[in-house]
């Protein structure tokens, strides 16, 4: 017979495993300073969680030039703020498509904007949409961004969401394509899934 010295104690007793390590901002930032990203990573930090970003298609980066040109015109002083990190809290630093920020140019040469300076996010969305409705869009909720949208690329479509509440939003609509919306930052400025197309 088998001598298993009580092993069958420890095998039937409920391993506890150790929590993973949740990353604070300043972590991931030393990690970078450190070299352990690639210059080519596209990383970002959510939940404490380091998230490898998949790659740019064509059409994701065609309609990020277009959102980026169509607010650079009607954003007056505010500062358009494409493809770069923003930070929502400690264990949060993304990076959305597009942010509309307040225009402090001399803190973000020290420091990428903070929720208190965000006014919009936009995230182009294909593969990623169903991370981006469920975990992003919780984040930027909870940071208290007052309004998100999704470009679903999947559906030609565009999500708006307003007024932040714990993880959600409570206004979420659907922008048809032949309807425009403002973003409340900038009530002059109106744009459609149509306007997002292949004209320049």
């Amino acid at each position: 017979m088998l001598e298993t010295d009580g092993c069958e104690d420890y095998m039937g007793s409920e391993m506890s495993l150790p929590a993973p390590h949740r990353f604070t901002v300043d972590e991931y930032h030393r990690m970078g300073d450190a070299g352990i990203f690639h210059d080519d990573d596209r990383v970002e930090l959510i939940a404490g969680e380091i998230v490898e970003m998949g790659p740019i298609g064509s059409d994701h980066a065609w309609v990020v030039a277009r959102l980026t040109r169509l607010f650079e015109r009607g954003s007056g002083d505010l500062i358009v703020w494409s493809q770069n990190p923003i930070v929502l809290s400690d264990e949060d630093e993304p990076q959305p498509d597009l942010a509309l920020v307040k225009p402090r140019p001399a803190l973000y040469r020290k420091t990428h904007p903070g929720r208190d300076d965000i006014l919009l996010v936009i995230e182009v969305a294909d593969s990623s949409l169903a991370y981006d409705r469920r975990e992003k869009l919780a984040r930027y909720a909870m940071a208290g961004i007052p309004e998100a949208w999704i470009v679903d690329l999947t559906g030609d479509r565009l999500l708006v969401f307003r007024s932040p509440k714990g993880r959600s939003y409570e206004v979420e609509f659907l922008v048809s394509p032949t309807e425009r919306v403002s973003p409340l930052a900038l009530p002059g400025l109106a744009i459609g899934p149509r306007d997002l197309g292949d004209t320049a």
